[in-house]
């Protein structure tokens, strides 16, 4: 297509179907967006690498938005997969964060380093059969459930990594929602899962009696969106981070003793309560969002990441136990953005590029949220919270 060629009524975007990720088709679409809309895109065309590492990943390619990229650490973690001192990439535009979770790290690594671990997995895709009555309905969930040896050989002919582990099931009215449960190795998996569910469901619709209608996804798999289903039986990875932060350390550091800390932290779980809020804690889609930028991952994937569980107890001796569950952390560090230029080494930096290594980062992001929750509460506790943006958030309009 030549650019700014007009189909019907709509303006085209510029593209080249023979080779449509090069300099020269970038440069075209960026004259065709200053043409259109008057821009200059000096900025946005500056980039290192070759549009033609790019297909799977975008369309139309015109240049980079460039985020800022942090470091902050070290932070020590005794995970099962993520062991050492970590210094850990945060992409962000809110000055302050990085700052706030450097001080987060120091605390936490002084006081002995972080726990962490992956206590379960499963990434899921969930169609819904249609059915002319419950009864019928019901009955063919007795059916998925005596024939899923079957229908998990159709799902994993697709796919070399993905394994259906089970099927939950859950019934409205003639609509039978099955919900697909996969592990996913070191990828993300919503595509591949998807690709496998729908080889399953048309193997289950040419062998179920009377061709059932379904749609391959009927909602409860609430991918890019949050639920408490999800948050109840894990999507992506649930992973844990604990730490004992000493009283003394957390005096000498933060300006705040634990018997006031947990207090506070009391009356922060009741608001959350009270709102109906999706996390306890304090901020982990920050952490998330940064460490997700920084390399590669899906950024939508926030919406569900973020939710979390915090627990803390006041320890006999003034110590202070305090954790954090994310119980639906999606992650990869193989496929998708992973591998572009940028993401791919900020993934070296932690040690995490490639196969085998998900769980690793997984534990970190949990680590790193952790650093996070306790330097804003702390921030808020002793009078810090407004005066650290003020001091470090310099940018005005």
């Amino acid at each position: 297509m030549k650019a700014g060629e007009v189909t019907g009524d709509r303006l085209r975007v510029p593209r080249d179907n023979d080779n449509d990720y090069t300099h020269v088709m970038a440069a075209i679409r960026r004259d065709f967006v200053q043409e259109q809309t008057g821009a200059e895109l000096s900025h946005v065309a500056q980039y290192s690498f070759d549009p033609s590492v790019l297909p799977g990943n975008i369309e139309n390619f015109m240049g980079v938005a460039q985020v800022p990229i942090g470091v902050a650490g070290p932070l020590r973690i005794h995970g099962e997969h993520a062991q050492g001192d970590f210094f850990v990439p945060l992409a962000t535009t809110e000055g302050t964060l990085v700052a706030s979770y450097n001080r987060g790290m120091r605390l936490l690594t002084e006081c002995g380093g972080v726990k962490a671990t992956v206590v379960e997995e499963c990434m899921q895709r969930a169609p819904v059969f249609i059915f002319p009555d419950a009864v019928q309905a019901r009955e063919f969930g007795h059916w998925v459930a005596g024939n899923f040896d079957a229908i998990r050989q159709a799902a994993e002919s697709t796919t070399h990594l993905g394994k259906l582990i089970n099927i939950g099931q859950y019934q409205v009215g003639p609509l039978r929602y099955l919900r697909f449960n996969y592990t996913t190795g070191d990828a993300a998996g919503q595509n591949m899962t998807g690709k496998a569910t729908s080889a399953a469901c048309e193997w289950i619709k040419k062998t179920y009696p009377g061709d059932p209608d379904y749609y391959l996804s009927g909602g409860i798999d609430t991918d890019k969106k949050h639920s408490h289903l999800n948050m109840l039986l894990t999507r992506g990875k649930r992973v844990v981070a604990e730490a004992v932060i000493r009283k003394d350390l957390l005096k000498q550091i933060m300006g705040v003793e634990t018997r006031d800390l947990f207090r506070f932290r009391q009356v922060q779980m009741t608001g959350a309560f009270l709102a109906a809020s999706a996390n306890n804690g304090a901020h982990a889609a920050n952490a998330l969002a940064a460490l997700f930028i920084a390399t590669g991952q899906d950024v939508a994937d926030i919406s569900e990441s973020h939710a979390a569980i915090s627990y803390s107890q006041l320890l006999d001796n003034g110590d202070y136990y305090w954790s954090i569950t994310l119980t639906s952390l999606i992650v990869a560090t193989y496929g998708g953005g992973t591998g572009l230029p940028t993401q791919r080494q900020c993934l070296e930096m932690l040690g995490c590029y490639g196969a085998h290594h998900a769980s690793k980062f997984a534990e970190i992001c949990a680590a790193v949220v952790l650093a996070g929750e306790t330097s804003l509460a702390c921030a808020v506790l002793h009078g810090d919270w407004v005066t650290s943006h003020e001091r470090l958030g310099r940018n005005r309009p």
